[in-house]
């Protein structure tokens, strides 16, 4: 399975191969897992990787309900996604980025910038779609109680722990295709502040028993993300198309109010009035007056400040908004100068 046209060959196991030929290892190593499955002997340590594990049955009024909580095997899920996750970047990057490539003939920093909207583009379509979904099924807008009723929620459905494993997977393939990729050393801090927000935030809720809240704030952050990278795109095709960044300013406002009121209501109102004030880790309680107050104040004291540009680095994925972001033509005209 080949995912790119190479024109010559490279020494086996050199650096250029090894760039070239990334996607394809991948596949191979994710194809010996699905073969594993074949076989009797081997097909337990297969499920560990493609299943999420630590299954347990929880008694409820209908009978028994199969959950999950997390723990050290989750790693290797992880790992097994994370070679997924660098297949199908390789394919949207083969069968859709690079033909649209051809057709526009941008510069290289256009280029580069391009690809990263791309890829965010089908990811943040795909992630608020599947998110959206969760949360719907899950009963977590109809009931916004159940975001800090019951604390800790130390088990979790499997649609919500295998999304959380997906989640942190991808953001880890992100640091390798920084090197597949050849990403400019310049872009590199930048993409690194970004990638280590996301995971330091979707891990803290996934292992900070916070999921339910993690997801709807992860919905409205890929919400506004999904708009400023189509906008972005777009505005590859035709510069004087500049509507969608309109769009995204409102949308962006939006889900940062919407942000900073869930953000209150949860931490300042809910957890304060969970039944357990104690920190206990051993229960999956990390909830504590002390713990809560450090949450608040870098929830509320945290900004993204000024409008987001090209060049700037994504806000945090939990803080609030400090203002609207501005789309005036001045600012535009910035945009389009770093581009």
């Amino acid at each position: 399975m080949a995912f790119r046209r190479r024109a010559k060959s490279h020494p086996l196991f050199s650096q250029e191969f090894l760039i070239h030929n990334h996607a394809d290892i991948g596949f191979c190593l994710v194809l010996s897992v699905l073969i594993a499955l074949m076989f009797e002997v081997t097909a337990k340590t297969a499920f560990l990787f493609i299943l999420p594990q630590y299954n347990v049955s929880v008694p409820t009024a209908d009978g028994e309900l199969v959950q999950y909580h997390y723990g050290l095997k989750d790693l290797v899920t992880i790992l097994f996604y994370i070679f997924i996750a660098i297949i199908l970047h390789a394919v949207v990057q083969e069968y859709a980025l690079d033909k649209i490539n051809r057709r526009l003939h941008l510069s290289k920093v256009k280029h580069s910038k391009f690809n990263e909207s791309g890829q965010l583009v089908a990811f943040h379509l795909t992630s608020v779609i599947w998110c959206l979904y969760v949360v719907v099924t899950e009963g977590y807008i109809s009931n916004p109680r159940s975001l800090w009723e019951n604390y800790p929620h130390v088990y979790l459905p499997y649609q919500v722990k295998f999304f959380y494993l997906c989640q942190l997977a991808y953001w880890l393939h992100a640091l390798p295709e920084l090197y597949f990729q050849k990403v400019r050393k310049e872009e590199i801090p930048r993409q690194l502040r970004c990638i280590a927000l996301y995971l330091l935030h979707i891990a803290g809720a996934y292992l900070l028993n916070l999921t339910r809240l993690g997801l709807i704030l992860l919905l409205l952050q890929y919400l506004a993300e999904f708009f400023f990278h189509m906008a972005r795109l777009v505005y590859f095709t035709d510069e004087n198309n500049e509507k969608l960044f309109n769009v995204w300013a409102v949308v962006f406002v939006v889900t940062r109010l919407f942000t900073l009121t869930l953000y209150i209501l949860v931490i300042g109102f809910g957890l304060p009035r969970v039944e357990s004030q104690a920190l206990d880790p051993e229960r999956g309680n990390f909830f504590s007056f002390l713990f809560n107050n450090i949450l608040f104040s870098c929830g509320a004291g945290g900004s993204t400040g000024t409008s987001r540009a090209v060049g700037s680095e994504r806000p945090p994925l939990l803080l609030a908004p400090g203002s609207k972001p501005s789309c005036s033509r001045g600012t535009r005209v910035t945009m389009k100068t770093e581009w």
